[in-house]
């Protein structure tokens, strides 16, 4: 009976296929808006993650602070120091690594080719910290960190610039005004979300940086690598702690640094972007119920086109409720197709979005299924007055109509 139902159904979308396929645009257009939209969506918040997970696991920066514009910090601003960044590595708990870093932007120099990077001094503990592998070569040794040794690593950028396909190990290029020889190369980070290239720097010891680039003993930065399962809070705590004691700031008194964590950061930018993800598919959800009407226009079209029919169906014998069922499939397999269809216009344009905006392609099934089952539902409800209508109509008064 069912099976029936629904073949007649599908015969009168074919008999009024022009017909059928305005009504059906309605819902194409609400599904397909609402994937795309939905999975878009999830693909910026993969990517947001992705991007700080870069920065390192479980991350901690801490930075010397910097007076408001206001003028009214009470803090006297000071830079980080060496002792900030012992006694960070000797009284911290639960901590992977601790490093410090010192960068500036500088020209490489290799031979008669020259390009603008980023120059990092740092220490053995960094790429623990940061998440960095070498991809060619080995990481300099804490013996050439004391001894301010004249070597670096490079990232992909640079290597593909200077050396292409070729073996840059042992080869002398020239940063800033002081020479160092590159020891390794450093695997790929990429692009950051704000469109920073990751791999174009060079990497030396914090010492050779500070004494051959900088003329100083500054630190720029410390960053404090939690280890799994620990409490990024607690770490905060902790550092705050030691920092104020190192620092001598009495109590009451202002932090001259900041202590930032990039998972509640990453927490927060992830929370933010599905929160307009969910608003975007809302918005375009109310298409949905625009599609919904024109189905509900489309039906009572349909019932007063076949009241004839209808009162030669209840004089032979047909009940009210093979009326009322007949109409509804009618209404739900129209809805159907154009949820179908929305779906793969919708992953479409997700995916070709994804392609463009260099995101990644996060279809969510859930979101799938819930479409399909929202199309069919759109469907019966504004389906269900007009076949009802038809299901009460008087067979005498059917027959007689026009």
């Amino acid at each position: 009976m069912l099976w029936e139902t629904v073949r007649l159904a599908l015969r009168s979308v074919r008999r009024n296929a022009l017909r059928s396929i305005l009504t059906l645009l309605g819902i194409v257009i609400g599904v397909a808006a609402v994937i795309a939209m939905v999975t878009i969506g999830s693909g910026t918040t993969a990517k947001v993650r992705d991007d700080i997970a870069k920065l390192g696991s479980n991350l901690l920066v801490v930075r010397a602070a910097r007076p408001d514009r206001s003028g009214t910090a009470n803090f006297t601003p000071r830079r980080l120091e060496q002792k900030d960044l012992e006694a960070l590595g000797t009284e911290l708990n639960d901590v992977r690594a601790v490093s410090g870093e010192a960068q500036t932007q500088l020209r490489l120099v290799y031979g008669s080719q020259n390009t603008a990077a980023q120059a990092t001094g740092t220490d053995t503990e960094y790429f623990t910290a940061r998440d960095w592998t070498v991809d060619l070569g080995r990481a300099f040794t804490d013996g050439e960190v004391r001894s301010g040794a004249g070597v670096c690593l490079i990232g992909q950028t640079i290597r593909s610039q200077f050396f292409g396909q070729g073996d840059p190990l042992d080869e002398v290029i020239r940063v800033g005004k002081t020479s160092c020889r590159v020891i390794g190369t450093l695997g790929s980070k990429g692009y950051t979300g704000f469109g920073q290239d990751q791999d174009n720097l060079v990497l030396m010891p914090l010492t050779t940086f500070q004494r051959r680039i900088a003329g100083n003993r500054n630190i720029d930065t410390i960053y404090v690598s939690v280890r799994d399962g620990a409490s990024t809070a607690q770490a905060v705590s902790e550092v705050t702690a030691i920092m104020r004691e190192v620092r001598g700031i009495q109590p009451g008194g202002d932090d001259n640094f900041d202590v930032r964590d990039m998972t509640q950061i990453a927490d927060a930018m992830t929370s933010a972007t599905t929160a307009m993800t969910g608003m975007l598919g809302a918005v375009a959800g109310v298409s949905l119920l625009v599609g919904g009407i024109g189905i509900m226009n489309i039906m009572l079209v349909s019932v007063t086109e076949r009241t004839r029919e209808i009162g030669i169906r209840l004089a032979i014998g047909a009940h009210e409720r093979h009326i009322l069922v007949q109409f509804l499939v009618e209404a739900t397999v129209l809805s159907l197709l154009g949820g179908l269809i929305g779906i793969a216009l919708g992953l479409g344009l997700a995916g070709g979005a994804a392609s463009l905006l260099a995101i990644p392609f996060a279809p969510s099934l859930t979101v799938v299924v819930i479409a399909v089952a929202f199309s069919a539902l759109i469907g019966m409800v504004f389906g269900f007055f007009p076949a009802l209508r038809g299901a009460r109509l008087n067979p005498i008064d059917a027959l007689r109509h026009e």
